[in-house]
């Protein structure tokens, strides 16, 4: 019976098992939601780039709605896993500071892709770099962690517990809260028991996440030189509220 440790960064050691943590996403009702508010704001299958495509979910569900999806993700692995397809293909990049020789008509930043940028530096550079991509006119789309919700919910240690036939996985989320930086640093602890080979491995991730305000997020567009046209809560469309713990905002560069 064989046995790894190991401590690592965000989605260093997670990306192998990141579909199945995150089957419970309905990949397609989500980019669902994105088609709609792009094309409620004139972008209709044009070019998207995507900040921190991950292993390509929301790319390739995008493309298959007629877009064409390049992605920038930090994380080697993560490309590594990413399915490239017709309409959808991505590249190692850093999304504060890498720089493309082409514009797009809509930048997208999902799942948290911003609330991972936790110094005032790190989130004017993303900012800064979708301003950059976007032609006139164009949009920057992402969802953030929602100060309000959080404040009123607060996060709370959380255990999921998933397998499939040949893989058994635990993954506890704890939560340290960081109130005067806007941040939860949460520390993950992941257990994966492969059943056919007996082996067990064990590794701890932190992700630290940014919540944001409302006024906070204006004044984050204004230096960048966006307009916000919404937000509202993510997939429902309600307005922001201590309910809604993650909110899609909608930027127009002017």
């Amino acid at each position: 019976m064989g046995g790894i440790q190991r401590m690592s960064n965000a989605f260093d050691s997670s990306s192998r098992y990141y579909d199945l943590l995150y089957q419970e996403k309905d990949s397609a009702a989500e980019a669902a939601y994105i088609d709609q508010l792009l094309q409620c704001h004139g972008i209709i299958g044009q070019n998207l780039l995507e900040f921190g495509s991950g292993t390509g979910r929301h790319g390739r569900q995008l493309a298959s709605r007629g877009y064409w999806v390049h992605g920038l993700e930090r994380s080697e692995s993560m490309v590594a896993a990413a399915q490239q397809a017709n309409g959808f293909s991505c590249e190692i990049g850093d999304i504060t500071t890498t720089q493309l020789d082409r514009r797009f008509a809509a930048v997208l930043a999902l799942f948290h892709v911003v609330s991972y940028q936790t110094t005032n530096s790190e989130v004017q550079a993303v900012f800064a770099n979708a301003a950059f991509h976007l032609n006139h006119g164009g949009l920057f789309l992402f969802d953030v962690w929602y100060s309000p919700a959080v404040a009123a919910q607060r996060p709370e240690l959380r255990v999921k517990r998933l397998h499939t036939a040949d893989l058994e996985i635990t993954r506890i989320a704890e939560p340290m809260i960081h109130c005067n930086q806007n941040r939860v640093d949460v520390h993950y602890t992941v257990l994966a028991h492969h059943t056919g080979s007996g082996e067990f491995e064990t590794f701890k991730e932190v992700h630290p996440m940014r919540h944001f305000s409302l006024p906070e997020l204006d004044l984050l567009a204004e230096g960048a030189g966006f307009e916000r046209l919404t937000a509202e809560e993510w997939l429902t469309g309600s307005p922001p509220s201590e309910s809604a713990w993650g909110v899609c905002v909608v930027l127009r560069k002017r």
